[in-house]
């Protein structure tokens, strides 16, 4: 009877250990600091249909008010994808407008 009572209380204190170190281990991913990929907010959208300069298909501007970006897509009835027509970083184009279009 000693014996299975030495070995319970051993098991016992291995299964404390255990949690201890598993809780440090989630303490440490938990707290940690950011992966590069998170440090972008999460975004506000708005979108607009469109056209541009150049083509007849039709282009959907989605603009990002939170991080300032914009970006334009087309739809290729043909081929039944969305390609990307172009990207704009709105702080830098507001950048280059406000110093008469020189680049700094």
């Amino acid at each position: 009877m000693q014996e299975n009572e030495t070995r319970s209380r051993s098991s016992l204190r291995g299964l404390i250990m255990l949690n201890m170190v598993l809780l440090t281990l989630l303490a440490t991913v938990t707290f940690g600091s950011k992966a590069d990929a998170q440090a972008r907010q999460r975004g506000d959208y708005a979108m607009v249909a469109g056209g541009a300069n150049g083509t007849n298909a039709s282009v959907v501007y989605v603009v990002d008010t939170v991080n300032h970006q914009m970006i334009a897509v087309t739809y290729d009835q043909n081929g039944k994808t969305i390609a990307g027509v172009g990207a704009r970083n709105l702080v830098r184009d507001a950048a280059q407008v406000a110093t008469g279009g020189r680049r700094n």
